[in-house]
């Protein structure tokens, strides 16, 4: 190995890699975005070693691509847009900093997984906002700074949530800290006070981590962040809500959610639902025709002085509800709890991946739209997944309400087998073809990876100049993840 310019003075030497297995492991994923080769990349181990990587690389004009999460991955998001770049990988960084039960509060570092969170977090009787069982590999810094919807939109209050709190090197090199972070005092005298890194809007009136968010390392390498927890339930019950079509669906889920009922809620067809109960592909098969087409999944957990009281009254209204819908919920479906789906829910997905158990591969295109929009969406998928020659029962659907019910998370997911160029292909026009057609319809992009770019940005020229000024001043020497959004 060289010193790659300098590099093995601002890193220990056994934390650069630059063999070749490593290169090309780092240079590609499993979305189309196309394979660039990174010149080498840093396993720093701590905040002060990513801030002289950082600017280490201003001195040498560095292209940087911070990641956190381990493979599988998926977006193209962390794939070299230019020669030369350096992989920051600070998946190294593991330190659950603290965990404040009195505030339902955590401080992480960035290659902390949800499989490590949730076992510290259950020792304070606590459980954090947990994704569609993400994979094992998922950084929970990276699905948080993602906008990744949790499965829970009865505590979802903003789109920030459950996010609060950022530590990042900018682009320049300088440590910048959000929210109620910045002060008074440093960290340690602010928890000697009492205090926690909740509140997530500052430094003064600014709100600087709204656009950290979803910027995919393009304005700096955050290197911990704090988070909203939930407090342990200590009974909790869950039922299917069963239909024949989406359609059926809508209004129920919007009247559960008006009525603040439950914690748990969200939409899958058969197919998704397969794909996450069995565990190879001829199970997967077989199950899907012994479910319904389509299942609202709902769970209400019991905290406090009367949780049994709670479970009750909020079961018997989540009936009342799905009966004046002509809906009846089912504690079971295809011979599978409801109750045991909720408990796959607080854990990560077991290995394989639930996303590539029947075919090896799989390619999500999403969007935000509103709840009453998704079944005209769910139609287009399919007539358009048809007219490639894909067979439209093998789209997964998932429907995640988000932000109160306010707005909602369409997902379709398309498995393919990565060794089939002919399905390869269909998949990859039914993206190219189809992310368009969706976005025309009113889908909208709010996390444009890859090709979504030209969607998101091509209308919206005053946000490509506004997101642009913020990048010179983050980054002026343009050295983090250069070629992706819009920068």
């Amino acid at each position: 190995m060289d010193d790659n310019y300098g590099l093995i003075e601002v890193v220990d030497a056994k934390n650069i890699f630059d063999d070749p297995e490593t290169l090309q492991q780092y240079s590609k994923d499993m979305s189309f975005v196309p394979p660039v080769r990174p010149r080498c990349v840093v396993k720093p181990q701590s905040t002060e070693e990513v801030q002289r990587i950082v600017k280490w690389a201003n001195d040498t004009l560095t292209p940087l691509v911070p990641t956190s999460s381990g493979i599988p991955r998926f977006r193209g998001d962390t794939i070299p847009s230019v020669g030369g770049t350096v992989i920051v990988d600070i998946s190294q960084m593991k330190k659950i900093i603290r965990v404040d039960r009195r505030n339902r509060v955590a401080m992480i570092e960035p290659g902390v997984t949800f499989g490590e969170l949730s076992p510290a977090l259950e020792k304070e009787d606590l459980a954090p906002f947990m994704p569609l069982l993400p994979r094992r590999s998922k950084s929970v810094v990276a699905s948080y700074l993602e906008r990744e919807p949790i499965t829970t939109p009865s505590h979802h209050w903003d789109s920030q949530d459950p996010l609060l709190c950022l530590e990042l090197i900018l682009g320049t090199g300088d440590l910048f800290r959000t929210g109620s972070a910045t002060g008074p005092g440093t960290i340690e005298e602010q928890w000697a006070v009492g205090r926690a890194q909740i509140r997530p809007m500052g430094p003064s009136q600014m709100d600087p981590a709204r656009y950290i968010q979803g910027s995919q390392g393009t304005m700096g390498i955050v290197t911990w962040i704090t988070l909203k927890c939930k407090i342990l339930p200590k009974i909790k019950k869950a039922f299917f809500v069963p239909a024949g079509d989406v359609e059926n669906l809508i209004d129920c889920t919007y009247k559960i959610l008006w009525k603040r009922l439950g914690d748990e809620c969200f939409i899958l067809n058969a197919y998704n639902l397969a794909c996450i109960l069995a565990e190879n592909g001829d199970n997967i098969k077989t199950l899907i025709n012994e479910l319904p087409p389509w299942v609202l999944f709902w769970s209400t957990e019991g905290t406090g002085l009367f949780p049994e009281e709670k479970v009750e009254y909020q079961e018997a209204e989540l009936r009342d509800v799905a009966q004046s819908f002509g809906l009846e919920p089912v504690p079971s479906v295809g011979g599978t709890a409801a109750v045991d789906v909720s408990d796959l829910l607080l854990r990560p997905s077991k290995e394989p991946y639930w996303k590539l158990r029947l075919k090896g591969g799989c390619h999500d295109i999403f969007f935000m739209t509103t709840l009453n929009k998704t079944p005209e969406f769910v139609k287009k998928v399919r007539e358009l997944a048809e007219s490639h020659g894909y067979l439209s029962r093998d789209i997964g659907v998932y429907l995640q309400p988000t932000v109160q019910g306010t707005n909602c998370h369409c997902e379709f997911s398309l498995s393919y087998d990565p060794q089939s160029l002919e399905e390869v292909t269909k998949v990859k026009e039914i993206d190219t073809a189809g992310s368009r057609v969706l976005a025309n319809s009113g889908g909208f992009f709010s996390r444009p990876y890859g090709p979504w770019v030209d969607i998101a940005y091509g209308p919206s020229a005053y946000t490509v100049i506004a997101q642009r000024k913020v990048k010179d001043i983050y980054d002026p020497n343009g050295i983090m993840n250069p070629g992706k959004l819009c920068f």
